[in-house]
């Protein structure tokens, strides 16, 4: 069952459908157990004759792709009315985070212009309800992260940021 997955999702974002690796496929699947083995099972049975039926896993397979989707616009939705709520200068945080990648509450403060101890309070509320976690330069030094953000190789081996919202 493993193969399928990494396939499907390859073939997915081959197709551009971004939006694959933020929405499990797999936990679809897994809630619905039962159906997708019905379905696998009532193929087979016709897999070696002159007319193979595929309906019954094609309609699975596009049902559970559907969920797919709708899950990661659940998520989406909650995203965005978490970040309609946050102050500005909590705002301004996460989009530099977005665009730069990890900061220091140093390079914060330089690009927004705001406090020292301001900044500091706004990253520890948007570490609070998880919008940013902290990690380590080369340096050994503290920087931020949004925790949408995820960092991608591409067949070329260069790097992407890839932003959930």
């Amino acid at each position: 069952m493993e193969g399928y997955r990494v396939l499907t999702t390859l073939l997915l974002m081959r197709s551009g459908y971004a939006y694959v690796p933020y929405s499990s496929l797999e936990s679809v699947i897994e809630n619905s157990k039962e159906g997708y083995y019905l379905a696998l099972r009532q193929t087979q049975k016709t897999i070696r004759s002159p007319r193979p039926n595929w309906q019954r896993w094609a309609v699975y397979f596009l049902r559970a792709l559907q969920q797919q989707k709708q899950r990661l616009e659940k998520k989406i939705e909650r995203e965005r009315l978490v970040l309609g709520t946050l102050p500005e200068l909590s705002l301004q945080i996460v989009e530099a985070l977005k665009e730069r990648g990890r900061m220091t509450i140093g390079e914060i403060v330089n690009l927004t212009g705001a406090n020292r101890n301001t900044v500091k309070k706004h990253v520890a509320t948007l570490v609070e309800i998880n919008h940013l976690a902290p990690t380590w330069n080369r340096q050994g030094n503290v920087v931020w992260q949004t925790l949408t953000q995820i960092t991608l190789c591409d067949s070329t081996h260069e790097t992407h940021h890839v932003h959930l919202l």
